[in-house]
């Protein structure tokens, strides 16, 4: 297929890749100039990406970034054509996703978002995971691209219920790590060995895949970021912000979303969210180490 692919971040760059590697013709366009895909042409806007196209498939930072790539000054919609798709991996507003998806439509142009869970060696693998919004005969045209980029798709309906699928998922994994770096936190303080406690967590019934994925980074103090606190965050704002739409209160959320503020004006933005450990850790007075 002929793809255009706007945005080269950690996740997109790779993604873009294996669109090439399995033999799309890919046209890509990133915000910050410097960032190019072997085999793949560079664009200067994401008009110029999108010109002649079959799909356009996004990863940028947020809500206002899609925004700008599909409307703004030198967007996609001014090479726009009937028949073409929209897809969106980024995690944005599911509201504002289906806003989009109404002004492209007035255009003939259908729009899937198509947010994914896993990690960057998972892109770089083509092993992630798409929650996928939008009509079962568009994602059928789209298969041979996610094929090359995920291992499995799972359709959660109409358009916008794949951002609101991933903010679910992100709701958890925010949760289920703080409460973990809270156990390690609280573990070293009172003695017990954090190298002797990751092995029970993951024998009984609290193991969680979280857990597994992060435990080797924090023991070694690699906080490098896999997926960027900064983007945690943004996830936490909308999952509060769409459940004060819905006139639903998380209280635990709003209670993470306070270490990730405190976390966020002590630089650790562009850490890995596992970063909010350090923050824990310093409250406390101790630091969690393994590895001995």
């Amino acid at each position: 297929m002929r793809v255009a692919f706007l945005g080269l971040g950690i996740m997109g760059h790779s993604m873009a890749a294996n669109l090439v590697k399995a033999g799309h013709e890919v046209a890509v366009w990133n915000r910050s100039a410097g960032k190019n895909v072997e085999g793949a042409r560079t664009a200067a806007t994401p008009a110029d990406a999108a010109q002649g196209v079959e799909a356009i498939w996004m990863c940028v930072s947020d809500t206002k970034a899609v925004e700008s790539v599909l409307f703004g000054e030198g967007g996609a919609e001014a090479s726009l054509t009937q028949g073409m798709i929209i897809a969106d991996s980024s995690t944005i507003s599911p509201s504002a996703t289906q806003k989009f998806a109404q002004r492209v439509k007035a255009r003939g142009v259908d729009y899937v978002d198509a947010p994914m869970t896993g990690s960057k060696i998972a892109a770089a693998t083509g092993s992630l995971i798409f929650m996928v919004g939008g009509e079962e005969a568009v994602l059928e045209r789209l298969k041979p691209l996610f094929d090359a980029m995920g291992k499995q798709i799972f359709h959660m309906g109409e358009t916008g219920k794949g951002q609101a699928t991933k903010l679910v998922m992100n709701l958890q994994i925010a949760l289920i790590y703080e409460g973990f770096a809270e156990a390690l936190t609280l573990a070293t303080k009172l003695g017990v060995d954090v190298d002797k406690l990751i092995p029970l967590v993951q024998a009984s019934m609290v193991r969680s895949g979280v857990v597994e994925y992060k435990a080797p980074f924090i023991l070694k103090r690699d906080f490098s970021p896999n997926f960027p606190l900064r983007l945690m965050f943004k996830d936490i704002h909308l999952a509060l912000e769409a459940a004060r739409e819905k006139r639903v209160r998380l209280p635990g959320l709003e209670a993470v979303e306070e270490v990730y503020d405190v976390a966020a004006e002590e630089g650790q933005r562009d850490l890995d969210y596992a970063a909010t450990l350090t923050l824990l850790e310093k409250w406390a007075g101790v630091e969690v180490k393994g590895g001995a």
